[in-house]
């Protein structure tokens, strides 16, 4: 390592582990303010907690981290206090909030009846590695996530934050683009290209500027695994920018963040100026004669700019449309310039591999796909949030042991995986090893790691038509394939939904959805048709009972479903159906028992949701009834 950069990165470490030892050793409050914290009710937890702390005049210290992955228990603490392990919190309200400082801080009951886990082994109580999704689990980029403040550079650097920039640094550019080709790591945009290659080609184009670009334009339904990386460990995410930016010979770097990420936005603009002040940043990073700053360029929010040609146009101050390839950016980017541009997740996997070598990445996960894979678990699983697997876990693994399974035991039907051009695997893929090869060879992506869990309540038909509508309204409209051709997609779906299909419709969006990927000249048109694709692939008979019965088999399409009161079940005694509904409905027949006007009503799903609990008498069948008047007509 460069003499200067080593005594310069040490004094910063030393400085940083004088500064947290004052707290260190005393009881602290960890709670997650990331975004999903914050919906949850984190920041009056957070308030709580100060104020409780503060009039009882407590040596505690409080500070805000970022998200832990276990979205599903926001709002979620952490405390370590002397003599006990570091315990984790989850669904914690005001109560329990006070029940915390009064019970534990101020006394030593640790209350093991709110306590979800603990950090560290030890004999009082379990760890998350007592539990499945432990076990199954291998945190690298979201190790630091949830138990470090975002906002504080010192805590990054108490954990060997930014040695591997130094290490980098006393190598050369060339040596640091060997090490990322021979770690094989490849980008977790969506893609999958290989980054060492990347670096590669723009490591030997002949520029005298270059540019260094993170995509955190993250717009996938369902997918916030960059927000919360940026939200929880941004310093990660700017340290492996920088070794990009010395690998390649750029002095430039941007974060390309949508404007709909505001916290992710304020923790980043913190953590580059925490980094300037200590020298990290600037003319001389750590003393050494490389020069590097970054810059934030908030994007607009279209999906498309996901895409490198148009994210580097709508940074021009062009209209963000992708563009033909070659060249491609790392020979000629951004103002013409060689440019690597890399996501959120790829980035932060670099300073792994410098500071703990190529060997130790690689085993890791697959031959061809090592490393670690990064999900956004959403829809009807059970432990909605983010987990970090070796790639090469199961879908079933992860859907199951990791996300704790279905929502109300309900039967498993499919998963959507890859963002909205994903595709929709059955249960008979439950077994499919996640990595990038086998996901494409099966019909889908990995893309950037959004997984939607769907199960038996859901209806595949009006699922690719949601998606698909997503997509088609994001087409930049540039290639008429995919501006027209998605468009006609979505209509023939949506008449599917209402029962309005023909039985040659089927095969028509089978024609169109290979045209589109044929035709169009970027990735979201290539894959925008695969949602369809592939749930006619492995849900046909859906499709067919939509057209040939006017049936929704999942009662999801509210063209094609009623909802019916079961008089057997009614009772003459409750009204909640009757004050639930907002169109008035539900009426009160001369017997006391409800009936609803199917003339009348919405399908809003307010009675069946209140009966539920009570008497289940409210269902939904399909096809729709048709009667005047009430529903329960025999």
């Amino acid at each position: 390592m460069n003499a200067t950069v080593e005594k310069n990165y040490e004094i910063l470490k030393n400085d940083a582990l004088q500064d947290i030892s004052k707290w260190q050793e005393k009881a602290r409050v960890l709670v997650g303010t990331a975004t999903c914290g914050r919906a949850a009710g984190a920041l009056e937890v957070l308030d709580i907690f100060r104020k409780e702390v503060e009039n009882r005049q407590l040596d505690v210290e409080v500070m805000e981290v970022g998200c832990m992955g276990h979205c599903y228990a926001e709002p979620m603490v952490i405390i370590y206090k002397p003599g006990f392990p570091p315990l984790c919190y989850g669904s914690v309200d005001e109560g329990i909030a006070k029940r915390l400082v009064t019970d534990y801080l101020e006394n030593d009951d640790p209350c093991f009846d709110f306590a979800m886990a603990a950090l560290e082994p030890n004999d009082m109580f379990p760890t998350f590695e007592d539990f499945p999704r432990g076990v199954y689990e291998q945190k690298i980029v979201l190790a630091d996530c949830g138990l470090i403040n975002p906002e504080d550079i010192n805590q990054y650097l108490a954990r060997d934050g930014y040695s591997a920039l130094a290490k980098a640094l006393s190598m050369k550019p060339a040596e640091v683009v060997a090490e990322i080709k021979d770690a094989k790591l490849r980008g977790r945009g969506g893609a999958g290209f290989p980054t060492g290659v990347k670096w590669e080609i723009c490591h030997q184009a002949v520029s005298p500027e270059k540019y260094v670009i993170c995509n955190a334009d993250e717009g996938d339904p369902g997918a916030f695994m960059d927000r919360a990386l940026l939200e929880s460990n941004p310093h990660q995410v700017i340290e492996g920018l920088m070794i990009a930016g010395f690998a390649v010979g750029a002095s430039k770097g941007y974060f390309y963040v949508r404007a709909e990420y505001p916290l992710a936005i304020t923790r980043l603009r913190t953590a580059l100026e925490q980094a300037r002040e200590k020298g990290i940043l600037g003319s001389s990073v750590l003393g050494s004669d490389f020069g590097f700053d970054i810059e934030i360029f908030q994007g607009s929010g279209a999906f498309v700019c996901g895409e490198e040609t148009a994210l580097i146009a709508s940074m021009e101050g062009k209209p963000g449309i992708p563009n033909h390839r070659p060249p491609f950016p790392a020979v000629s980017g951004l103002r013409g310039k060689p440019t690597v541009i890399n996501n959120v997740k790829t980035l932060s996997y670099v300073p792994h591999i410098i500071r703990k070598g190529v060997d130790w990445f690689k085993s890791i996960g697959t031959p061809d796909s090592p490393g670690t894979a990064v999900f956004a678990l959403a829809g009807k699983v059970v432990s909605t949030g983010l987990a970090e697997v070796p790639m090469g876990t199961t879908l079933r693994t992860l859907i199951y042991d990791v996300g704790n399974g279905i929502k109300d035991d309900k039967p498993f039907k499919a998963v959507q995986i890859g963002g909205p051009s994903g595709g929709c695997l059955p249960e008979s893929s439950l077994d499919l090893p996640i990595d990038f090869d086998s996901l494409q060879q099966a019909g889908a992506m990995m893309g950037s790691g959004g997984l939607v869990v769907l199960s038996e309540d859901d209806c595949m038909v009006e699922i690719a038509r949601y998606f698909l509508e997503f997509t088609q309204k994001e087409s930049c409209g540039k290639c008429t394939f995919c501006r027209l051709g998605t468009k006609q997609m979505l209509e023939i779906l949506t008449d599917i939904t209402k029962g309005q299909g023909k039985p040659e419709d089927i095969d028509l969006l089978l024609e169109l959805g290979e045209d589109i990927k044929a035709g169009s000249l970027c990735s979201l048109g290539k894959t925008a048709p695969n949602p369809v694709l592939t749930t006619i692939r492995f849900f046909r008979h859906e499709y067919e009972a939509h057209i040939q019965e006017k049936r929704c088999p999942s009662l999801m399409c509210k063209d094609l479903i009623s909802y019916i009161i079961d008089p057997a079940k009614c009772s003459k005694l409750c009204d909640a159906c009757v004050g639930s509904c907002p169109v008035e409905a539900v009426y009160t027949k001369p017997d006391m028992l409800k009936d609803i006007h199917q003339d009348k009503c919405v399908k809003c799903d307010n009675c069946l949701v209140t009966c539920l609990p009570l008497y289940q008498a409210v269902v939904k069948v399909s096809p729709p009834v048709a009667v005047e008047g009430g529903g329960n007509h025999e």
